[in-house]
């Protein structure tokens, strides 16, 4: 079983893509990571990660699910990326766990499948804004799974949101 990581080429939230892809490991899950650009990414904290691919070369037939990893570089670079929109809306045809942290839900939203669905997100007045607007039942709390969906709302619930999404690949 393989999930595809997407993460911003600049300013990822370190922990919420370390902690996940870990925990992912230790379960014997493979991850890949995507991102805008192929190469090294950096994080907030100083962190960096190598994308060995760019969206445009991801084939979702290949994965398990997806999960797009926050921090302040998302609205930058994944919001507004309409292939990685695309590809989040494939996985969620295909009835794939789709899964976002922190700013990232947005994207989500943005790809139309929120609607109706309850979904958490980090809060902040515009990211409330583009989650209402996808028409997504806001929660305030740290991890939300509706159906295949999961989403959650920071790095203090990156360990939280990995066991989840283990346990939606496990139904």
């Amino acid at each position: 079983m393989k999930l595809l990581l997407a993460v911003a080429p600049e300013r990822f939230r370190d922990e919420e893509l370390e902690v996940p892809r870990r925990t992912f490991e230790e379960a014997g899950i493979d991850v890949d990571i995507a991102s805008t650009v192929a190469g090294t990414c950096t994080g907030m904290l100083g962190g960096s990660v190598e994308a060995a691919m760019t969206f445009d070369d991801v084939d979702p037939d290949e994965y398990a699910g997806i999960v797009v990893v926050g921090g302040s570089g998302s609205e930058e670079h994944l919001w507004g990326s309409e292939k990685l929109i695309e590809i989040v809306r494939a996985f969620f045809e295909q009835g794939k766990v789709v899964a976002a942290i922190c700013l990232a839900p947005v994207v989500l939203a943005r790809a139309g499948i929120l609607a109706g669905r309850q979904a958490t997100v980090y809060r902040t007045p515009t990211s409330v804004k583009e989650m209402e607007k996808g028409g997504a039942n806001l929660l305030e709390i740290p991890v939300v799974a509706d159906m295949q969906v999961v989403t959650a709302n920071g790095p203090g619930a990156a360990a939280q949101f990995a066991d989840t999404i283990i346990t939606k690949l496990e139904c």
